[in-house]
């Protein structure tokens, strides 16, 4: 059996980061991977799919931005090609095709039973990623055997579906995006709206990532923020990866229909909650608060004259009357597409660190058994922790803790 110190499970961006902090602190250590680096957003990402932070807010730390677009957003291919480059600059150990079936802990070390053998160590990462496993709903099986379903992580180009209307459930940013390129594809799209964040791609002169990073709201550490819990299950902003608006407006004023959060498939029907206009208000309210907090920067560092004030986004324009209900058995309805969110996958964990609910139980990335770490999560140590620019502060700070284990300090939370 092979053993080593460390074993990182994933070889995305989460991964390769900690293996690069790794590295600097002389932990000997191996990344194991399904399938080749950067496996999920090769495999299960649709085709025109861009990230929704601009170039300059993607790279892993002590890493910088070379192109000539900073302000522009990468496509999938270019962010693998980069994330491999990645990997070779820093001599990363990489063991690919390797499908790791289980991992329990004995006699003071992780044993993990893998399709290439078994390995053992005494700390172990499991940086695979917090939007692996699609959430689909249990009301999906009530929808009738005519009606194609399927996920974002199956989905790749509008050919994919059938001829005919589409029903979108999720209004995060991959069903505001897939709505838009749906309906381009000249099919009718409806999209089903529960809570959603709403934010203008730019405001006075700077891309809204900017302004979070200025405020500091990036960078906003986990245990200073307010019910940590819903503030990890919220959706992805109303954003696409390019300049175009695709909020609920922009999708309206292209012909996509507008209805409530699905609440149930009854008798061949689909039925919505009559709370739209109340989760949209929310929505343009918190946005105008961030809003606010961008002008009064502006106002405090007398900054007014080079970026002057601007129109904000209209509020959120209904329907009077949104539809309450829709039949999936008359063929308006063709197909639904659950974009209704992501779980990680830790299937392969056999150790006592679940809550009730399932989800794993951490501390800032430190999970609850000695010398087992997470990453990759959203707001695992700060509010940028899922995105490239976030994970690598979180694997030099927990890359130190580990370090620290195996020097036989006292086991704690960080």
């Amino acid at each position: 059996m092979k053993s080593v110190s460390t074993v990182i499970i994933g070889a995305g961006q989460a991964g390769l980061a900690m293996s690069r902090q790794l590295m600097q602190r002389g932990v000997d250590h191996i990344l194991l991977d399904r399938g080749a680096i950067a496996d999920t957003w090769r495999t299960r990402r649709w085709d025109s799919l861009r990230l929704l932070t601009p170039n300059w807010a993607n790279c892993l730390l002590g890493d910088d931005y070379q192109g000539d677009d900073p302000d522009g957003y990468m496509d999938v291919a270019e962010l693998v090609t980069r994330l491999e480059a990645y990997a070779h600059r820093t001599s990363a150990l990489i063991y690919s095709a390797t499908q790791v079936h289980r991992v329990h802990r004995s006699d003071d070390a992780y044993h993990i039973e893998t399709s290439q053998g078994p390995l053992q160590c005494r700390t172990l990462v499991a940086a695979t990623g917090a939007f692996t496993q699609p959430v689909v709903p249990a009301l999906s099986r009530a929808v009738p055997d005519s009606v194609y379903q399927t996920t974002p992580n199956d989905y790749k180009r509008p050919d994919d579906l059938p001829d005919g209307g589409v029903l979108i459930v999720g209004a995060g940013a991959t069903g505001v995006q897939l709505a838009r390129e749906l309906q381009a594809s000249g099919r009718p799209v409806t999209v089903s709206t529960g809570g959603h964040i709403r934010l203008p791609r730019t405001y006075r002169g700077h891309d809204i990532e900017w302004w979070l990073h200025t405020l500091g709201l990036a960078d906003e550490r986990f245990d200073a923020v307010d019910d940590l819990d819903r503030a990890r299950r919220l959706p992805s902003p109303q954003l696409i990866g390019g300049p175009e608006p695709v909020d609920l407006n922009a999708l309206q004023a292209r012909g996509v229909e507008i209805v409530g959060r699905i609440a149930d498939i009854r008798n061949g029907e689909a039925l919505f909650s009559g709370g739209l206009r109340h989760l949209c208000a929310s929505a343009d309210l918190k946005m105008n608060r961030l809003l606010d907090l961008v002008d009064h920067w502006i106002t405090e560092w007398d900054l007014d004259s080079q970026l002057p004030p601007e129109p904000r986004p209209t509020r959120t324009r209904l329907p009077a009357t949104p539809p309450l209900r829709r039949s999936l058995v008359d063929g308006g309805i063709r197909s639904i597409l659950w974009a209704t969110g992501y779980r990680p996958d830790f299937s392969w964990l056999d150790a006592p660190v679940f809550d009730r609910r399932g989800r794993l139980r951490h501390h800032g990335g430190v999970v609850d058994a000695p010398g087992l770490y997470v990453l990759g999560l959203p707001i695992l140590r700060r509010r940028q922790s899922h995105q490239i620019s976030g994970v690598g502060h979180d694997a030099a700070e927990l890359s130190s803790h580990l370090r620290a284990y195996l020097d036989g300090q006292a086991y704690r939370a960080a």
